[in-house]
């Protein structure tokens, strides 16, 4: 049941949070669309503290951003969630219904096909998936969507490798594996998309084509990353962590206050901004 005196609240939750964008995201689009009784903040929560939380939500909250640990831990407390949400089981948005139901979305995955159209890929041929984590199988998500032949994961053991092809079963996707030794090779693809800790792909760097395709590197912060850098230097197309960001916010921002079109414009310049202050 949606708020009697027009106040309406959001946050992210999550641990650790305190890096988290999202406030800065959110609540430049609400400056934007003069929705000045909305707020969103940002709260410390783990798997054991997310029952008594959501619990303990009042009529004035609209939605929840979710970020690791709780993209899994959340789903049984939800009355329903999206396909999208299920293909990757993981959830990182809650919208409340005003007939007091909770909903679970994942804007990730539209979020990265968004960013990539953005920079002009609207399909690929074939693809490279540089780590084997959460966002991993989220990125073999967006490529089911838009590559229309193999996509090889670099993985560092065999039990990742299993799993990427479980996801690329599930996704319907050609998944194939090769081991971190030989990422060297992924550079070559149309499309790379790396979504690896940072640090971790800093010895690729010497590595890039004279002419490379598009790199997709989920990191914002450090930013620019050594890959992205040297990419960039050679011409390439770069997307970045923080389209990322700014495009899943955008859907999230839709969902939760009902708008038609988030303001990406703002919601990206904010960020940028943020990003620079540290």
């Amino acid at each position: 049941m949606a708020s009697t005196d027009g106040r309406r609240r959001a946050a992210v939750l999550g641990s650790p949070i305190a890096h988290s964008l999202s406030p800065v995201l959110h609540r430049a689009a609400y400056a934007e669309l003069g929705l000045d009784d909305w707020s969103y903040d940002r709260f410390e929560v783990d798997e054991a503290g997310l029952p008594g939380f959501i619990q303990g939500l009042d009529s004035t909250w609209a939605g929840l951003s979710l970020t690791m640990p709780l993209k899994r831990a959340i789903i049984p407390l939800l009355d329903s969630i999206s396909e999208t949400a299920s293909s990757v089981e993981a959830v990182n948005t809650v919208v409340f219904t005003d007939d007091g139901r909770r909903t679970g979305d994942n804007t990730d995955i539209p979020g990265m096909i968004a960013a990539l159209r953005e920079r002009g890929v609207e399909r690929t041929d074939s693809a490279a998936v540089l780590g084997a984590g959460a966002t991993a199988s989220s990125a073999l998500a967006a490529l089911s969507e838009i590559c229309t032949g193999p996509v090889t994961a670099y993985v560092r053991s065999r039990e990742r490798g299993q799993e990427m092809r479980g996801w690329g079963e599930r996704l319907g996707v050609d998944v194939r594996i090769s081991y971190w030794a030989e990422a060297e090779q992924a550079l070559h693809a149309p499309l790379v998309i790396a979504t690896t800790p940072a640090g971790a792909t800093d010895a690729l760097t010497d590595a890039v084509p004279d002419r490379p395709g598009t790199l997709f590197d989920v990191l914002y912060q450090p930013w620019p990353t050594g890959l992205a850098a040297a990419w960039a230097a050679r011409n390439g197309a770069v997307v970045g962590g923080l389209d990322l960001l700014v495009h899943q916010a955008v859907l999230q921002v839709e969902q939760m206050t009902g708008v038609s079109t988030a303001p990406l414009a703002a919601m990206r310049r904010a960020g940028e901004e943020a990003l620079a202050a540290r």
